[in-house]
């Protein structure tokens, strides 16, 4: 496990959950597919999501996202070829018109095929009043 969180993998993982954050708000499906493996799940209070139903939803527009803001800076842990990145996110976003704001802890879970860091797993766990 890599605790030095000035590694290079660490510093490319940490920009990627940024950059990912930047794609969720452009609301363009290859965008943010792009940072999915294709076996990439979502896990919230609603159970799992597949990425396929995922992306759906932003291609229809019956999901979009209008902000998601890094609230801590990512929690990155490096396990060989694999790496968990935990940090806490506020975002607004619109399902079939209605508005959600939500402030979580997300955790996503990452491997490294062909030299890329792709995300298998995200998982979002409402963070609790400060």
């Amino acid at each position: 496990m890599s605790e030095r969180p000035e590694s290079a993998d660490a510093l490319q993982l940490a920009r990627l959950a940024e950059g990912w954050a930047e794609a969720i708000v452009s609301n363009d499906p290859v965008r943010i597919a792009s940072f999915m493996a294709d076996e990439w799940v979502i896990v919230s209070d609603a159970g799992i999501d597949p990425k396929e139903k995922f992306l759906s939803l932003v291609e229809s527009g019956t999901l979009t996202h209008s902000a998601m803001d890094l609230r801590t800076d990512p929690r990155v842990r490096l396990y060989g070829d694999t790496a968990v990145v935990t940090g806490r996110v506020t975002n607004t976003a619109h399902y079939q018109g209605e508005r959600h704001d939500a402030d979580e802890w997300t955790t996503d879970v990452f491997v490294r095929r062909q030299g890329r860091w792709l995300c298998v797993l995200s998982h979002i766990t409402p963070a609790a009043p400060d």
